[in-house]
């Protein structure tokens, strides 16, 4: 019969997994973020496909870019969130696998890394869909300026482009 764990023992392992457990509270508040953002990409598209049914002919080519770029938003947002949730679930699987090594007595240190780097991998490709969603935003804000300005001047100083 195996010895049982001491309170110690237990308690070294409760700490070693608690930074993962931090990880998770962030990744849960970027699945936050881009939810939000998704809510406002999803109501700017609603906006524009009503405008779109009685369009006006001088803003519909316009219109009609914005709404491909908020289908491009909506298409990162959704990797985004995918990307976030299997890094979620990985860290979870990380956290597991320590415990598992630990009542189970068996050394799995390349399963526990591997678990880490691929979360760390989807966690980096997350964070690359978020920036390149924030670029396509402010793109779109260009387009919304040129709407209201009627021309492609670029902003003077103070005026949000």
């Amino acid at each position: 019969m195996a010895p049982q764990p001491s309170p110690a023992e237990i308690s070294q392992v409760i700490q070693m997994s608690v930074a993962p457990v931090f990880l998770l509270v962030g990744v849960a508040g970027f699945v936050n973020a881009f939810v939000a953002r998704l809510s406002r990409v999803v109501d700017r598209r609603r906006h524009l496909a009503g405008l779109l049914r009685a369009p006006d002919p001088e803003r519909e080519a316009l219109m009609l870019e914005e709404v491909a770029i908020l289908d491009r938003r909506a298409r990162l947002v959704h990797i985004g969130i995918t990307l976030s949730i299997t890094t979620a679930l990985l860290v979870c699987l990380t956290i597991i696998t320590v415990f598992l090594e630990f009542f189970l007595e068996m050394a799995q240190p390349q399963l526990v890394g591997g678990f880490f780097v691929l979360a760390m991998l989807c966690l980096v490709g997350s964070l690359v869909a978020f920036l390149r969603e924030v670029f396509l935003a402010i793109r779109s804000l260009k387009l919304s300026h040129r709407d209201t300005t009627g021309s492609r001047r670029p902003p003077a100083d103070g005026e949000i482009p």
